[in-house]
């Protein structure tokens, strides 16, 4: 009852700011949904000042206005055009996340707490001003006591508590949504915010991003193209990150890139090429890859900064994506339905035929502009956008995938408006299509399902003895040759047994073999 009671007042003051930014649309369309957007609008007038504005922009400033984790939660929504629609989503993907710094005593205190010392100990000298500030932290330069350079990241005050008040409503209102809005239930209102949920409380540990910025940098280890600062963790904590200082040009800066030196059209091939080793052959990604979170050297080496919210993707995704890739850049729309059935993101019942036509009416129009204008985030967004049609699943770890190529062509438009990022990381995409779809991933695939009949080989023999021991002993009675059968005691049956141990060493032999002198 007292979350009821907590939740509803926070809806009063979320409808509120709905209504008096005229965002209620997202409510439009259903008929309890507008019987709640009419409540709304009686109770509270729109401001005069918005009535020029589009839809989505007028949910930007509802959300601004509603703070910190609903201009996150907007930033999320943004990669949505299934929800909101093509123009709203991207109203909302230019949310900014800045916040008035909170004062220096602040974050001394915070990081006194965690360290349990004065801030003196680790630190020669603190810049008081901090260089940036966002919803969850703020971050000064300061020297340590060795006399290096660094970034301090502090986490804000109090913000926990706001985040888990503000998460909670959501996740109460996705609940209303699934219980009375039936037709929302495929797009898993619960999941997403729970998705979300997740992210976030790994951004209030900042423990995790260091640990994040780490594995990151060794994925990365030896290549040019990527790096990232270096983590100190004698003076990290949960609310305390210390980094490596690195200086460059944003790489949204296109004088600044061009006064380094730097030929802008290289960036951007190498963004592109760095997003493509992130998803496909790391399988972890940067999903905040908005122009502040990236600088430029004089080297043309692109620098990550926030590591904070970061996806994964796993081995069978990368295929699927890869298949989907492939499917639209050679206009191979069947394989593209062929993937969505096959993967379960669409149900095995849908008709495979129509789904095919379906992305042929949207991949098209992207598909026969010029290359530079060609998006394949916005292929995706419009992907997402016939998921009612065909009961499609809303597949969060996708959106966050979609999210961060959308900041990446944002990125790459501003560079270098005449290119196109993915056709330049054209000859990367092949060379994994062929590696992993080809024979040699047919291969590799095998190998690796060998590998892991063998892991579990062992344990599958020891639960026969396990369940033959128990039958022996009474729980079911056997005659004996049968026991014997079982436990491999006849002579013809103990060498098939033997075989059966030793046939996948056969296999990946072979298998490595044909890997090696082909």
């Amino acid at each position: 009852m007292l979350r009821t009671l907590r939740n509803l007042g926070r809806l009063w003051v979320i409808a509120r700011s709905f209504a008096e930014y005229d965002a209620l649309f997202l409510l439009e369309g259903h008929p309890q949904g507008q019987s709640a957007a009419n409540l709304a609008r009686v109770l509270w007038t729109p401001r005069k000042d918005v009535k020029e504005l589009r839809p989505g922009q007028r949910l930007a400033l509802a959300l601004t206005a509603l703070g910190p984790t609903f201009i996150k939660f907007g930033q999320g929504l943004s990669t949505r055009a299934d929800l909101l629609g093509e123009q709203a989503a991207a109203d909302l993907s230019g949310l900014q996340d800045r916040l008035p710094p909170f004062p220096f005593a602040e974050a001394k205190a915070v990081i006194e707490a965690d360290f349990g010392a004065p801030l003196e100990t680790f630190y020669r000298s603190f810049d008081e001003t901090a260089v940036a500030a966002a919803s969850i932290a703020q971050v000064h330069f300061a020297v340590d006591s060795d006399g290096r350079d660094v970034a301090v990241k502090v986490l804000r005050p109090g913000v926990k508590a706001a985040f888990a008040r503000d998460i909670d409503a959501l996740l109460w209102l996705a609940q209303l949504a699934e219980d009375h809005l039936p037709q929302l239930v495929r797009l898993k209102p619960i999941e997403v915010v729970r998705t979300f949920a997740e992210s976030v409380r790994m951004e209030m540990d900042l423990r995790l991003e260091a640990a994040a910025a780490q594995e990151l940098a060794e994925n990365f280890a030896g290549d040019p193209t990527f790096t990232v600062p270096g983590v100190d963790w004698q003076r990290t904590a949960e609310r305390v990150l210390t980094l490596e200082r690195v200086s460059g040009a944003r790489v949204d800066d296109r004088e600044a890139v061009a006064a380094m030196g730097v030929n802008p059209v290289a960036v951007v091939k190498t963004a592109a090429e760095v997003f493509f080793k992130m998803v496909f052959h790391h399988g972890f990604f940067h999903a905040d890859m908005h122009p502040g979170n990236l600088f430029v050297t004089a080297r043309g080496t692109i620098i990550g900064m926030d590591f904070g919210i970061m996806g994964r993707v796993d081995g069978e995704t990368q295929k699927n994506l890869g298949e989907m890739l492939l499917g639209f850049l050679t206009r191979d729309y069947r394989r593209v339905a062929e993937v969505h059935v096959r993967a379960g993101y669409v149900p095995a019942d849908k008709s495979v035929d129509a789904f095919a036509q379906a992305a042929r009416s949207i991949a098209e129009p992207i598909l026969g502009k010029p290359i530079a204008e060609i998006s394949i985030a916005r292929l995706l967004g419009q992907l997402f956008q016939i998921t009612e049609t065909f009961e499609m699943q809303t597949q969060p770890q996708l959106l966050l995938l979609q999210k961060s190529m959308l900041l990446a062509e944002g990125v790459g438009r501003t560079l270098a408006p005449q290119v196109n990022m993915w056709e330049m990381a054209q000859p990367l995409i092949e060379d994994w299509m062929r590696q992993r779809l080809g024979p040699e991933g047919k291969i590799a695939d095998a190998v690796s399902t060998a590998l892991e009949t063998l892991e579990k080989l062992p344990h599958i023999i020891d639960r026969v003895d396990a369940v033959t021991a128990d039958m022996a002993k009474g729980g079911l009675r056997l005659h004996p040759d049968t026991a014997r059968a079982i436990r491999g005691d006849e002579p013809g049956r103990r060498r098939r047994v033997h075989w059966m141990v030793w046939a996948p060493w056969v296999l990946v032999a072979g298998l490595l073999a044909l890997l090696m002198f082909r």
